[in-house]
């Protein structure tokens, strides 16, 4: 079959990139224009084979399996197939497993069934050999492509370069059309700022109580190293700071300027929504009106939950603080009673547990749990709060503490 198909191995091709444009392979050092990136593979594949493109491959890790907001985009694009491996930690350092295998099943498999007559890999491993080897024993034309090494030596396969039909190098100028290095006057910029809610939440100060359970656990802290490790060229987002004061102790204070001013004994912020309501000592139940609250479930047509999903998929990044403001503008955009709006200003720091459980469950389809035990990182529980009520803030015109205190 006279066309061309394209494997590429995304941990090899944004690895070697980020070390040839930020120094260092980790994909966090990286901006990537997806859409850009597969529309260059398109064209340069088109132009070296000379043949038209039946299909690009997208083979990748992720945590579980579980699709990250990238290769959501990535699999709803035209000619675009994912195919996803898992990560696993393996001496302090996560790895991709069962990428290599399922790059070599693929590539066998389409040779042996003849669907194209030219092959591009986008790789750099030699486990790929036999794959390539057996592509060539039944007449496809095997390309192989290099992303230019920051050394100027290969960062592939010896063999792989040998056994290749063709050889080509995608340079710098190339790969600059759809990755930029984060940088800042030449200088990989530090990491981005916190916004003003989150910030204002993790620097609050903590309650006596609070301090003792930090210092307990900065000792025991003592024991793990404190380097963050690279996920898949992503940087592996760690356990909550013990110093960060908890949802109960936020709820009893709240921070203007230099001073700490008290909270009502009953604004509790209840943390496990996903868990059901749990009542803390000296709490008080959840206001009577909180289940008159819709969910956005309830309030969501099919024809808009299709758009919405549509939605999530094409533009929403991921960002935590992003998913909640998107819930909270689908929220309300769709309500009929809007003094429901006040009502639900009126119970801050509280979501009610109806909707809070929903935007929990929202946040973790864009890759947000941590894994381990299928529970959303705790910072990042913050953010996603923290985007929710700005959101409803910008909408009734309410002048709320960050979210979570």
């Amino acid at each position: 079959m006279d066309r061309c198909i394209v494997l590429v191995d995304a941990g090899y091709l944004l690895g070697a990139a980020a070390s040839l444009l930020a120094g260092e392979p980790s994909r966090s050092r990286i901006t990537v224009d997806h859409a850009a990136l597969i529309q260059g593979l398109r064209e340069r594949a088109e132009s070296d084979t000379q043949q038209p493109l039946l299909r690009i491959y997208w083979f990748d890790g992720a945590p579980d399996r579980v699709p990250q907001p990238e290769h959501r985009r990535l699999r709803v694009m035209p000619r675009v197939t994912v195919r996803l491996g898992a990560l696993t930690r393996s001496d302090g350092r996560w790895a991709q497993k069962g990428v290599d295998a399922a790059m070599h099943a693929e590539l066998t498999e389409l040779a042996r069934n003849r669907a194209c007559s030219d092959v591009v890999l986008v790789t750099g491993d030699g486990d790929l050999l036999p794959g390539m080897m057996a592509a060539k024993e039944h007449g496809v034309a095997v390309h192989l492509w290099a992303v230019q090494a920051a050394d100027g030596d290969y960062n592939q396969s010896e063999d792989l370069v040998a056994e290749a039909d063709e050889r080509r190098v995608l340079d710098r100028a190339w790969i600059i059309q759809a990755v930029r290095a984060k940088e800042l006057g030449g200088v990989c910029a530090p990491p981005p700022v916190p916004l003003p809610e989150i910030a204002a939440i993790l620097s609050a100060p903590l309650p006596d109580s609070a301090l003792a359970a930090s210092e307990r656990g900065a000792e025991e802290a003592e024991h793990v190293p404190a380097a963050a490790v690279a996920r898949n060229g992503t940087e592996e987002r760690g356990p909550a700071s013990k110093g960060v004061p908890t949802p109960k102790d936020l709820a009893a204070m709240r921070t203007a300027g230099a001073q700490t001013v008290q909270h009502p004994a009953n604004a509790t912020l209840r943390w496990s929504s996903d868990k059901g309501w749990v009542e803390r000592p000296g709490a008080v139940a959840e206001p009577s009106e909180a289940a008159s609250m819709p969910t956005l479930a309830q309030l969501t047509t099919a024809e808009q939950r299709w758009a919405d999903r549509e939605e999530d998929i094409t533009t929403v990044g991921g960002d935590p603080f992003e998913v909640g403001q998107v819930f909270a503008r689908r929220w309300m955009s769709r309500l009929t009673d809007q003094t429901l709006l006040q009502k639900l200003s009126g119970m801050y720091p509280r979501i009610p547990h109806r909707v809070d459980g929903e935007l929990l469950r929202y946040a973790a389809r864009f890759g947000l749990l941590a894994h381990k035990d299928d529970q959303i990182d705790e910072h990042d529980r913050y953010a996603i709060r923290a985007g929710f009520w700005r959101e409803i803030d910008a909408r009734t015109g309410a002048e709320h503490a960050p979210a979570g205190e």
